[in-house]
């Protein structure tokens, strides 16, 4: 297989996807532009900001397109470039981009609350607790895995001890991009900058901040960037999102679009052969085609993350709802070809069937600088800033997630969940910024010093059972609170759940049985293998009486309709 072939294939798939199938869910949801959003609505300076949609669109999709859709593909290639083809085109048309723009929809329409206060809502507030008790796990999660990545692409010095100038170049740079990004933020908040000056600064500073790192590295070991990761994303977690996150993001999306047009290019013009078979097997080397193929490739198909960005941020920033497709839709298609890109990157490197070694971020830069070096560019300095972008992504996705697993403690103790206790000290303790930051990003580094390996499969299994109570939450809205018949509006979202419902339920009981098995025969590791196991039982708990309450309600006889919402 033509790696230009495929990517030709993917793109156009994609882009008619979005035309046709994207505008006909804004037809059919009604997406009205002359509608107040709650960025206008409730507009504070903190959370709720109105804001340019070149902008939230650049904070939206530098959060969505962390390690996932790089790390999945790679590793999903195991299987074959067929099956992991096709569940990243038809996953992200009809799974993946539904549940984004389904996520968002119905938080703008609810006041710009999150998921948790729609079942609260319509459900009640036990299945917002659990919920919220889901996702606050599952952003521990993703911090875990993520801060290990990102430490791993900074670490000054290999296992040998020895100096690795590309990745301290990374780190160099990184640390300037968040230095840069605070100045960006300033500026357009205070100056009312358009987008054509902010993007353009935005370019300014990325080409020095890239510079300055090449020749100014920051040789550091693993272990002390991952403090500095956890002390950053701590910050980034409780300032106010115009004065970081939001700008760091946007200064990033550039980034990430410059390394998918060099990669595009690449692929392009040197039409790379995919040397991986098309198929290889329904088990390799126990890892079965179903669910595992669905759980790894994660967040280029589908992803319950991205609700959480949506609801949690972008939600609160949209300025106008005719905004909401492309930021939503429109993002998570992007991301899909990212992923489509490390599919052909992996396959490029391959070597008579069998895949290259390495990190999956190292693979891809290293595929992506070769298509470079082919095209003349020196390809010392295009893997650093292929790695730099790669790096980028996950710290992004690591600035959103420590600010949304806080944003679910504290309204896990809000007052109005803990009617009567409000005046504990403990509940007081929780529902501040900074302790309900400590108390998500602590274990969250605990468990990064495990290492990301050992959780991925956790990850990716939690990811898309978010994504599966994301859909049935939003099911239950579009069912209680719309015109016409609810089946014409909730068909679209009533399939991807059940599916991505009997995936995860399906790789959670399997990570279980195998945890038990290894018990069993006497080579079970408390310290890794334990935690592993306890938090795939929690997860499948949770993710079992979560669904089971939204679905009884789903399949009541209350045909009481909230047409305001709508209307």
């Amino acid at each position: 297989m033509n790696g230009l072939l495929l990517l030709v294939i993917s793109m156009v798939t994609l882009l008619l996807a979005y035309l046709f199938y994207g505008r006909f869910l804004a037809r059919k949801w009604g997406i009205d532009p002359s509608r107040k959003t709650p960025a206008h609505e409730f507009e504070d300076g903190q959370e709720y900001v109105p804001t340019s949609p070149a902008v939230v669109f650049g904070h939206e999709f530098a959060s969505i397109a962390g390690a996932g859709p790089i790390n999945g593909p790679i590793i999903a290639a195991m299987f074959g470039w067929l099956p992991a083809l096709l569940w990243l085109l038809f996953g992200s048309v009809f799974f993946g981009a539904v549940h984004d723009f389904a996520a968002l929809y119905t938080s703008v329409r609810n006041k710009g609350k999150s998921i948790g206060y729609v079942i609260e809502r319509y459900v009640g507030k036990a299945g917002k607790r659990l919920f919220l008790i889901f996702v606050w796990l599952f952003s521990i999660l993703i911090g875990a895995a993520f801060a290990d990545i990102v430490a791993g692409t900074f670490a000054g010095f290999d296992a040998a001890g020895m100096r690795n100038s590309i990745n301290a170049s990374v780190a160099s740079s990184s640390s300037l991009f968040i230095i840069a990004a605070i100045g960006l933020g300033f500026f357009i908040r205070k100056r009312k900058a358009s987008d054509l000056a902010s993007g353009i600064i935005a370019v300014d500073l990325l080409i020095i901040c890239i510079v300055l790192g090449i020749f100014f590295p920051a040789y550091l070991d693993k272990s002390i960037w991952l403090y500095l990761i956890f002390a950053y994303i701590f910050i980034a977690s409780i300032v106010p999102v115009w004065a970081l996150g939001q700008p760091r993001n946007y200064l990033n999306s550039f980034l990430l679009i410059a390394m998918m047009l060099a990669a595009f290019v690449g692929v392009v013009f040197t039409a790379p052969q995919i040397s991986i078979p098309a198929f290889t097997g329904f088990n390799i080397n126990g890892n079965f085609l179903f669910p595992g193929l669905f759980v790894t490739i994660a967040c280029g198909a589908i992803s319950g993350f991205h609700s959480l960005v949506a609801t949690g941020a972008a939600s609160k920033q949209l300025s106008n709802e005719k905004h909401m497709l492309p930021i939503s839709y429109g993002a998570m298609l992007v991301e899909t070809m990212v992923a489509v890109l490390a599919l052909i990157s992996v396959g490029a490197l391959a070597w008579n069937g069998k895949l290259p070694e390495g990190t999956p971020p190292v693979i891809f830069a290293t595929a992506v600088s070769g298509f470079l070096s082919q095209l003349g560019l020196p390809n010392q300095a295009s893997f650093i800033i292929v790695s730099l972008a790669v790096s980028s992504f996950v710290l992004t996705t690591l600035d959103t997630v420590a600010r949304l697993g806080r944003l679910s403690l504290q309204e896990l103790f809000s007052v109005d969940e803990r009617v009567g206790n409000e005046n504990k000290f403990w509940v007081k303790i929780l529902k501040n910024k900074a302790a309900a930051s400590v108390f998500t990003l602590l274990p969250a580094y605990l468990l990064a010093i495990m290492g990301y390996q050992n959780i991925w499969v956790l990850f990716g299994a939690a990811n898309q059972l978010l994504a599966a109570l994301t859909l049935i939450a939003c099911t239950l809205f579009f069912k209680k609170a719309v015109f016409g018949k609810p089946s014409r509006r909730i068909l679209m979202l009533i399939v991807p759940t059940i599916a991505m419902l009997a995936v995860t339920y399906t790789s959670l009981s399997l990570s279980i049985r195998n945890k038990i098995l290894l018990l069993l025969n006497g080579k079970f590791n408390p310290a890794v293998d334990g935690i592993q196991l306890g938090i795939a039982i929690l997860l499948l708990v949770l993710g079992i009486l979560v669904a089971v309450s939204c679905a009884i309600k789903l399949l009541s006889k209350d045909q009481n309709k909230e047409i305001s919402q709508t209307g």
